[in-house]
């Protein structure tokens, strides 16, 4: 398997593992990043669906199913690492850093500007430019409303609601619906 220096940088994010801003490997973060953006100018600027689901199967590496519906703009910084189920819709202007991984199930649906991020830096200030992933799951059927932000290592679960405007820092309980800043229960979905 070879040293951890050695081991590809996008397996270590997605296994979890910090990344020192001193690891042999990280330039291919900008580089991968700058690569997406030329492929999300494209995306951004077609209007047919068609395409637009075309498009981001080449920046996810993954087929997006012809029931998904993308409204763009949309902002990713790799892409490969973002898996999208069935029957989703994802509304205008939302921002997925993925480095961490980021799964999206069946019938989920983003509202405008919803932020989702696997990934972030340590607390300590001697290591702050090292970067911290932590996947994020958005379980089936589950609603994020309006310019909610999904931090890095949450699980949404299925049937949940996120209301607008929340920073969801820990996991939701599948059936629940959370608000605020930070997130927490509002009541229990029957």
């Amino acid at each position: 398997m070879g040293t951890k220096a050695n081991r590809d940088i996008f397996k270590q994010l997605l296994n979890g593992e910090t990344i020192s801003s001193s690891n042999n490997q990280a330039y291919r973060l900008l580089e991968e990043s700058f690569a997406t953006k030329k492929m999300l100018l494209r995306l951004n600027n077609t209007d047919d669906p068609s395409e637009i689901r075309s498009i981001l199967s080449e920046i996810t590496n993954s087929e997006i199913d012809k029931s998904t519906t993308v409204f763009t703009p949309i902002h990713i910084n790799y892409g490969k690492n973002t898996k999208i189920g069935k029957n989703v819709f994802i509304n205008f202007d939302c921002t997925f850093l993925d480095l961490g991984g980021i799964t999206i199930e069946d019938n989920v649906l983003i509202a405008p500007r919803v932020n989702i991020i696997s990934e972030g830096h340590p607390i300590s200030g001697q290591n702050r430019q090292s970067l911290v992933p932590g996947a994020v799951r958005i379980k089936k059927n589950a609603w994020i409303g309006t310019a909610a932000t999904i931090l890095s290592g949450v699980t949404i679960g299925e049937n949940s609601i996120v209301a607008a405007g929340a920073v969801v820092t820990k996991n939701v309980l599948a059936n629940t619906i959370v608000g605020g800043v930070p997130a927490k229960v509002i009541k229990a979905i029957t």
